[in-house]
């Protein structure tokens, strides 16, 4: 995602849990002539979020498109076997982190020069799976309030959210083979990285300017 919008002449400020995950993608789009901040940190952590999002404001003087893509989907044996930990977990990485950030940045954004915040949900948003309740939920939880938060800082942020299908992911990877089964799309395959970036460009660019409070599925054409 970064380097895709490196390529197209943004700066990023890279986020993630592992530092050197986050360092080696800054290289990167450092090795592609643009700037990079690496910026370490567990983004479910609702207090962290607000020092990182000074931090990025202030290394990249503001910050003009915000794209939330942290999400973890483990599989759960039933929902009565769901652990509360693993509950929590999944919503705080896939709902509570998106929410804080977007309510920060998207204000700041607001009161500044404007921008777009891009959330990546899921089909699983709706058409939920029972292994994957809490997850589902999450993002269905992400997808209502895109929308409430395109209300909420218009006209000069955008809000909007992408919900992939079945893409080769670490994520997908990871799936049983029934689940496998169950996601079959119109176009007979599995969705390659690229065509999440390529969704997230268009919302993030001006080609988008009418485009706000929507969930658009990148799915090909999953039942």
């Amino acid at each position: 995602m970064a380097l895709a919008f490196a390529r197209r002449g943004a700066e990023a400020v890279i986020v993630s849990r592992r530092e050197e995950s986050c360092r080696a993608a800054g290289r990167e789009v450092e090795a592609l002539g643009r700037r990079a901040w690496a910026m370490p940190c567990n983004v479910s952590d609702w207090n962290a979020l607000e020092d990182l999002a000074k931090q990025a404001w202030a290394a990249a003087g503001g910050i003009d498109v915000l794209v939330n893509n942290a999400g973890s989907s483990p599989l759960a044996p039933s929902s009565l076997e769901t652990p509360e930990e693993l509950f929590d977990k999944v919503i705080a990485l896939n709902f509570k982190g998106p929410f804080r950030l977007t309510a920060i940045l998207g204000t700041a954004m607001a009161m500044s020069r404007g921008g777009a915040v891009v959330n990546i949900s899921s089909t699983g948003a709706i058409r939920p799976r029972p292994e994957l309740a809490p997850y589902a939920g999450a993002k269905a939880a992400l997808n209502a309030v895109t929308e409430a938060f395109a209300r909420e800082y218009a006209p000069k942020v955008r809000v909007n959210a992408i919900m992939p299908g079945r893409f080769l992911t670490d994520i997908s990877r990871a799936w049983d083979e029934e689940t496998r089964r169950n996601a079959e799309a119109a176009l007979q395959r599995s969705g390659e990285p690229e065509e999440i970036v390529t969704a997230a460009l268009y919302l993030a660019s001006d080609a988008s300017g009418f485009t706000t409070g929507s969930v658009i599925r990148v799915d090909g054409g999953a039942p």
